[in-house]
């Protein structure tokens, strides 16, 4: 397979529904200097046959791997795979489940190539419900915030520190770009990480010690369904998963010699957040309870203050 200057990396485990629309939104990119190498992880539906139907469609630039026995090794394991069975000096992941804007890769490659200290490169995303074609869902569509001022490098370890304040959403792999030396210096995704937070993890290690660049272009369609990894963990098992991704940052930034207090803090509050997630939803909404109070005390005053026929 002839490497290209970016090395896509879709890892899929039974996505028949979805991937071929996946693969068809990487062709559809303005910039086609890439290569695709398609992570069968473990699959048992007709997704294979639609991978190997994609590389023999195209040897030059598509294949398809599997980890040994045929194994499904989850969503870290499996990124790696593809980041070591190609050389592009980019990597981009996308999950077999979700679609690219055309420009996607375009736009991102000549922004790291202006930002030569960025790392990585993410943007907004586009929370996809109208894919279904239901008129219920034709409204639903909406852009991500970004939680910091668009189109500037931000410096670490700020992404992480505001990921824990909950002011900045993290991107998931389909959303940025990253230099092949970055992700090789952050080590990679951490492999007993399988499934949820494996993106939080691998971004933590970056974040903490190299320059993102964060733009306002939307680049990926995120398509919301019932069987995607968030909405099968069930709002319990992200909580539990949250607590061990908190543990292990905790001993991560330990063994780091991390020092930096507001990012200490956040931690700590981040935590309890998700070990007391009642009292923390009731805490919020008599905030916004008594904000909406001070809100009318405030208008009352100004409407007795204002002059007659004012």
């Amino acid at each position: 397979m002839k490497p290209g200057r970016v090395s896509v990396i879709i890892n899929f485990a039974n996505a028949a529904p979805y991937l071929a629309e996946a693969i068809r939104s990487v062709y559809a990119q303005s910039f086609d200097d890439w290569d695709l190498v398609l992570v069968d992880d473990g699959s048992s539906d007709g997704s294979a046959r639609i991978a190997r139907s994609a590389a023999d469609s195209d040897r030059e630039r598509v294949r398809v791997v599997q980890h040994p026995g045929g194994a499904n090794r989850g969503m870290s394991a499996s990124r790696n795979l593809g980041a070591t069975e190609s050389a592009g000096a980019y990597l981009a992941w996308l999950d077999a489940d979700d679609v690219w804007f055309p420009r996607k890769l375009e736009q991102q490659v000549a922004i790291l190539d202006a930002h030569p200290r960025a790392a990585l490169v993410y943007g907004r995303t586009e929370h996809w419900h109208s894919w279904t074609g239901h008129a219920a869902d034709q409204d639903r569509d909406y852009l991500s915030y970004l939680g910091v001022r668009p189109n500037t490098l931000v410096e670490p370890p700020e992404l992480l520190t505001l990921a824990l304040e909950s002011r900045a959403p993290t991107p998931g792999p389909g959303e940025f770009l990253v230099r092949r030396e970055s992700y090789e210096r952050a080590g990679g995704f951490e492999e007993e990480w399988r499934s949820l937070f494996e993106d939080q993890v691998f971004l933590a290690k970056l974040y903490l010690e190299e320059p993102v660049f964060v733009s306002d272009e939307p680049w990926i369609r995120y398509r919301r369904h019932d069987g995607s990894a968030t909405r099968m963990a069930g709002s319990d098992g992200r909580r539990a998963l949250g607590m061990l991704y908190m543990q292990w940052l905790e001993q991560y930034l330990r063994a780091s010699g991390i020092h930096d207090e507001r990012l200490w803090r956040a931690l700590r509050r981040k935590r309890r957040r998700y070990r007391h997630p009642r009292a923390y939803a009731l805490a919020r909404r008599l905030r916004a309870r008594a904000g909406a109070a001070a809100d009318v005390r405030l208008l009352g005053s100004t409407l007795r203050k204002r002059p007659a026929g004012g």
